[in-house]
């Protein structure tokens, strides 16, 4: 965790690019890169849609966020796409399960944002 999605990609280039993504995202939000993952949505386009970049994990503060996406949009841009569109979904780690366990309950605690 986090999740990285692209959508509307060929597989070959977001292979070719998936270190270079893992190495600007872990080293922009300190996340060890083993722990982000790379998705390609296969999605079947009924009206036209741009590619895209969803990213999935939880919320850091604006600055961090507006970070992530100016690298990546760098990054993406430099490689010819300069009309991706890049949003984030946020993740609640109350409603966020591993083994059938919320990372976080309702009572206090670090919450674990790997």
């Amino acid at each position: 965790m986090p999740y990285l999605r692209f959508k509307g990609f060929d597989k070959a280039f977001i292979s070719s690019i998936s270190n270079a993504v893992i190495q600007e995202f872990s080293q922009l939000t300190g996340v060890p890169g083993q722990k982000i993952k790379i998705e390609l949505l296969l999605v079947e386009q009924i009206t036209n849609s741009p590619q895209s970049l969803e990213i999935l994990m939880f919320p850091r503060d604006q600055e961090l966020h507006d970070r992530i996406v100016q690298r990546l949009y760098q990054l993406l841009s430099g490689h010819g796409f300069p009309d991706v569109h890049i949003f984030f979904i946020l993740l609640s780690p109350h409603l966020y399960y591993k083994e059938g366990q919320p990372l976080k309950s309702n009572h206090t605690g670090p919450i674990p944002i790997t």
